[in-house]
């Protein structure tokens, strides 16, 4: 195993992934099914430290060996698997578009329909497959009914695309939101909480949550507040764009009344896949985005009516379900959360280096945030990119003020050496 591994190791050197001769690429592939294999009898824990086995599931991705991407937030690229399933799906679509699509792929929404469900813990008639968390928490926004005078409760950290469409929705229906300000990081579930109960009043509707905020990772008890809103008669909302396939929970466990995500993020599914979940009560009140002909049927394929898209994307999310499934869920956060512990801990070993995250468990997971007393975080953030090949994205918004770093699966510990190397070399210069 071990000289067979080094034999791929000197070959992928040598020419790279996608030059590789078939019997190459099956074989490595043979590689990677094998540390998967090891994976699964490790506790997640056990399997968090396991540099080798990690380094031959990294083997699964055809990332840049040049440029180093701590900015898988924003999106992740895909393993090969699902890339190539992609593929094969375009291909077939283009041999008859008309027919393949809609009368062959089109009909194979319902079993990823049935696989999403299952990942997410919630029934297949409450999933609706949509392109990211945008559009799914948009069809929320402009589905509910609500009256001038109504009030929602958010965040100045939520996300900005739902910022802007509550603003628009404020403007146009005189409906009025509630702003809390959070200074980040926080530890305190309990502060967070009583911060949405304070600014509650008889007119709240809507709670809106952020389950991780994405400009710094911190994490929202988003049960203790759907248990909250739920006593008040208030609806919970939740944007779970960076917390499904990446921490270990089930919608269920925190069951709030409409939740949306992205795919393309932690599950790596293909660029443009994302989901809504509706509480099978709310389906037939909640107007859809794009109608269909009966826009209060109590369907939750009623929030599909996209008109011609394309069925490629749609249908590889099960490949990408598949590849989540065999590193486990649980393993996956153990492993992201070692990553971020391992380069901020080591970062702030120079004191002029401090983080805009807490290190618990419980209020972070892969995303952080740090910045650099006495240097402009847009200026540590290019020098990571120009002089290092570092990719990281710079965060400038309400109160925050840093660079945030969000590693991957295949992102190994030598890795981040790199990158501590740099942040030190910034710090000290």
């Amino acid at each position: 195993m071990t000289s067979r591994r080094s034999f791929f190791q000197k070959t992928l050197g040598a020419t790279g992934l996608l030059t590789l001769t078939p019997f190459v690429q099956a074989a490595l592939a043979e590689d990677v099914s094998d540390a998967m294999v090891s994976l699964n009898k490790l506790s997640p824990l056990e399997a968090a430290t396991d540099e080798e086995l990690w380094a031959r599931m990294a083997q699964s991705y055809t990332v840049s060996p040049n440029i180093l991407n701590l900015n898988n937030g924003g999106v992740s690229p895909q393993p090969k698997v699902v890339q190539d399933a992609v593929n094969r799906y375009y291909q077939l679509s283009n041999e008859a578009p008309s027919y393949y699509m809609w009368q062959i792929l089109d009909k194979g929404r319902e079993a990823v329909r049935r696989k999403l469900a299952d990942l997410a813990g919630c029934s297949p008639d409450e999933v609706a497959i949509n392109r990211n968390t945008t559009e799914a928490m948009a069809t929320v926004t402009w589905g509910l009914t609500l009256s001038k005078g109504d009030e929602i409760i958010m965040t100045k950290q939520d996300y900005p695309n739902m910022i802007q469409a509550w603003k628009q929705k404020e403007m146009r229906d005189g409906i009025k939101i509630k702003w809390l300000n959070f200074q980040l990081p926080i530890e305190s579930e309990d502060q967070i909480v009583n911060e949405f109960i304070n600014a509650t009043t008889s007119k709240t509707k809507i709670w809106h949550i952020t389950h991780m905020i994405n400009w710094t990772g911190q994490l929202f008890p988003v049960k203790k507040l759907c248990e909250e809103a739920r006593k008040r008669n208030i609806i919970s909302l939740v944007d779970g764009a960076h917390t499904f396939a990446h921490l270990d929970y089930k919608i269920s466990d925190f069951d709030p009344d409409y939740f949306g995500t992205s795919l393309h993020k932690w599950l790596c599914a293909p660029f443009g896949t994302g989901m809504l979940r509706v509480k099978k009560e709310n389906i037939g009140g909640l107007w859809p985005l794009f109608p269909n002909d009966k826009p209060q049927i109590a369907d939750i394929r009623k929030f599909e009516t996209l008109g011609t898209r394309s069925f490629a994307p749609e249908q590889a999310i099960g490949q990408a379900i598949d590849f989540q499934n065999a590193i486990g869920t649980k393993r996956k956060e153990e492993r992201l959360r070692y990553l971020k512990n391992y380069w901020a801990e080591k970062v702030t070993k120079n004191p002029r280096v401090k983080l805009n995250i807490s290190l618990k468990p419980e209020f972070s997971c892969a995303l952080g945030n740090f910045y650099i007393e006495g240097i402009d975080s847009g200026e540590v953030g290019g020098r990571l990119m120009n002089e290092f090949q570092i990719h990281t994205t710079t965060v400038k918004w309400e109160n925050i003020n840093g660079v945030r770093v969000t590693p991957h699966v295949y992102t190994t510990i030598k890795d981040l050496d790199r990158f501590v190397e740099a942040v030190l070399k910034i710090a000290a210069s």
